[in-house]
């Protein structure tokens, strides 16, 4: 296989992805597990933060790009649907399926990875190219 074929924008932003989850999920189950925060109270500090990590990540790793104040500013709205439609699946998976409080978030983002490329990549792009 060509290891070429496999530097792409997406692989290299599944790459980041898993780093930012890994980032995110030890934050998480920090905040729930040893500290006995709320789980939802943990997934939203858990993302604020990894929500930093991803932005560097996304700017130098994914999309090859300087970061800017301009960019980060504009970055946390790529995360507004995943925060959005995260927690909710969250909620959805412990309250209503009954899944474990520490295997829903890893869960949730299985379905939030997809949109969130291609609005990040939307965003950090234009910002980058005005038009």
């Amino acid at each position: 296989m060509n290891i070429k074929a496999l530097n792409t924008e997406f692989t290299r932003f599944v790459f980041v992805g898993v780093v930012n989850t890994l980032s995110y999920y030890s934050i998480y189950l920090l905040l729930h597990n040893v500290f006995s925060w709320p789980y939802l109270l943990a997934h939203v500090i858990g993302f604020l933060i990894s929500l930093n990590i991803s932005f560097f990540l996304n700017c130098y790793v994914t999309y090859r790009i300087r970061p800017t104040f301009k960019k980060y500013l504009y970055f946390p709205l790529t995360q507004v649907v995943n925060i959005s439609v995260s927690t909710a699946l969250i909620f959805i998976f412990v309250e209503f399926l009954q899944f474990n409080s520490n295997i829903a978030p890893f869960a949730a983002v299985l379905f939030t990875i997809p949109v969130t490329f291609v609005v990040s990549g939307k965003i950090l792009k234009d910002t980058a190219h005005p038009k």
